[in-house]
């Protein structure tokens, strides 16, 4: 592994669960990521601000990280743009049919021992263990 960073990747993880957890236990709402952009973009709601406000938060964190000094990897994406636009629907339709998204169930739904979150988040490693390995070995 090229990319290995321990100590980063626990300072992140750290500040993702410290994150969820401030937003049950402030807000009583559960940091689902697709649950709170589908709430941030509904038609009709009245809790929207605080949505749009993580939602801003998630998209100037790094931003902010990098003006203050701290350096990122950039990702290289070795796919056409249709591509990334397909998969992109694709994981809007699955957090759909799921219910949520990994943030929702892996993070939170496991921390609060839900059964539910962890038949969906077993079902998402085990997809994208066949979908790396199709795409890598057999495509």
């Amino acid at each position: 592994m090229e990319s290995f960073t321990p100590y980063s990747a626990l300072l992140g993880g750290s500040l993702i669960g410290l994150s969820a957890g401030l937003l049950m236990l402030l807000n009583g709402r559960i940091a689902g990521i697709s649950g709170i952009f589908g709430g941030a973009i509904a038609v009709v709601g009245g809790d929207r601000l605080w949505r749009w406000l993580f939602i801003a938060g998630l998209l100037l964190g790094p931003v902010i990280a990098h003006l203050i000094g701290i350096s990122f990897v950039t990702p290289q994406v070795n796919v056409s743009m249709p591509v990334v636009i397909v998969a992109g629907l694709l994981v809007g339709f699955g957090t759909s049919l799921g219910s949520g998204c990994t943030s929702g169930h892996a993070v939170c739904g496991l921390a609060r021992l839900s059964l539910r979150s962890a038949a969906a988040t077993g079902t998402f490693m085990l997809v994208a263990a066949i979908t790396v390995y199709v795409t890598r070995h057999l495509v």
